[in-house]
């Protein structure tokens, strides 16, 4: 078996959400806990730090992963949904799984995929912890994959568990209110083992100080301790510049992050307070540590797609969010920016609540609508169609590419290019 025969039978003979949504997803960790068992529980031959939360869990995946990396600690680092490249999912001090570990676990395990039949999401999980064990790291820093309760993730040994925020998200699956899904993604607390929830929320506190009350575990609220001040985004050089202050204090003056969204500030707030927890969990990590780790983010884990740069003349952007909250994050940031006219290259799935999201958008960009190369996209006249009902107009473009070339063809040199929507059409232009 060659690397890409491995990757087509992983694409066409098991579900894929990330390809065909809600027909792979499964409500238990029985297949799970089977197939880890069968490989001999690699999952548990290292401690993990275990993210989850609606927004933000991938950057702080990236940034803690980084941070223990200038620690000195071999590192894994597994995360979904990949943007170019599958091997994306699963790192070793930022170095992806070889292709040649790929197609022998596939070659050597398919006996076992065919009794078990475990989803794609499974089966990748379980590669990573076999590869992660193998390489006999010292800490990996595991990012669910939806909710928490049910995710194959929740089956690893944790030492320290994070829930970066809540809010509107697979719905169809994780529950149809805001405590609902809240109590999804708290199914990864565990009994004594500390979690950490990045950002306050009034409607769903409750949820998580009443589980950790339930297993004995500390809550701690990073927003409650940190805040950031002095905010300054360099456009020129796309970086943020802050000081964070603890309790009111300064504790991490000038520091910059080459993550520039401005949403991300929320997002370095919990990886500091991650940071401070890590060597209660084991990991001897410093200030200086940190901020070292926040700087090389890029260079260390080779995060992509979070307010990333394309281009000039026209300054030109991509950003993975894709959610309610997640679009008002960047249009946030581009509230931040000076600029004459937006273009916005969109294509979105068929099974999200695309309403809510479009409802944000502003009526006076032009609109280039596209289909990303997935079952799940929605095809690009039918989000034009749902577009023009909230004032949105622009062009049906038949594909991302051409999308993107037509609008940095028709934007001026004091326009703004942006390309979003989904995870999915910024994975065809990074």
């Amino acid at each position: 078996m060659t690397y890409s025969e491995a990757l087509e039978y992983m694409y066409n003979r098991l579900p894929m959400f990330q390809r065909i949504g809600a027909a792979a997803y499964k409500a238990d960790l029985s297949v799970t806990v089977a197939l880890c068992r069968a490989l001999g529980n690699p999952q548990v031959k290292f401690p993990s730090v275990h993210i989850a939360g609606t927004n933000g869990k991938g950057s702080v995946s990236h940034i803690t992963a980084s941070v223990l990396r200038q620690a000195g600690y071999r590192t894994g680092l597994f995360t979904s949904p990949h943007l170019r490249d599958y091997r994306e999912r699963m790192r070793i001090n930022g170095v992806m799984i070889p292709e040649q570990f790929v197609t022998r676990f596939v070659e050597q395990n398919i006996p076992l995929f065919e009794k078990v039949k475990p989803s794609f999401f499974e089966m990748t999980f379980a590669m990573a912890c076999e590869w992660f064990a193998s390489e006999k790291i010292e800490v990996a820093v595991m990012e669910t994959g939806m909710g928490g309760r049910l995710d194959s993730t929740n089956t690893c040994r944790t030492v320290l568990s994070v829930i970066t925020n809540i809010s509107p998200d697979h719905m169809q699956f994780l529950g149809d209110t805001l405590p609902k899904i809240a109590a999804e993604k708290a199914g990864i607390i565990r009994s004594g083992i500390p979690v950490i929830i990045g950002q306050t929320q009034k409607e769903t506190d409750y949820v998580f100080t009443d589980r950790c009350r339930e297993l004995n575990s500390r809550c701690l609220h990073a927003d409650q301790e940190f805040e950031v001040n002095s905010v300054s985004y360099l456009q020129d050089r796309n970086v943020l510049q802050m000081d964070v202050l603890k309790n009111g204090f300064p504790y991490l003056p000038d520091l910059f992050s080459p993550l520039p969204g401005s949403y991300q500030i929320k997002n370095i707030i919990t990886a500091v307070k991650v940071n401070e927890m890590l060597p209660d969990a084991g990991f001897l990590t410093t200030i200086e540590n940190f901020r070292k780790g926040l700087e090389r983010v890029i260079i260390d884990t080779g995060i992509t797609g979070r307010w990333q740069k394309l281009g000039d003349n026209p300054s030109s952007f991509c950003d993975t969010g894709h959610n309610e909250d997640g679009i008002r994050q960047v249009l946030h940031q581009l509230s931040l920016m000076h600029y004459r006219k937006l273009h916005f290259v969109i294509g979105m799935v068929a099974d999200k609540d695309i309403n809510h999201v479009l409802s944000l958008l502003p009526e006076d960009a032009v609109y280039y609508f596209c289909r990303a190369g997935i079952p799940r996209a929605l095809a690009a006249d039918a989000l034009a169609a749902i577009a023009l009902t909230y004032g949105l107009k622009g062009t049906i473009c038949g594909s991302v590419d051409d999308a993107y070339r037509m609008a940095r063809e028709n934007a001026g040199t004091n326009d703004i290019v942006l390309v979003g929507g989904s995870t999915f059409v910024v994975a065809e232009v990074v």
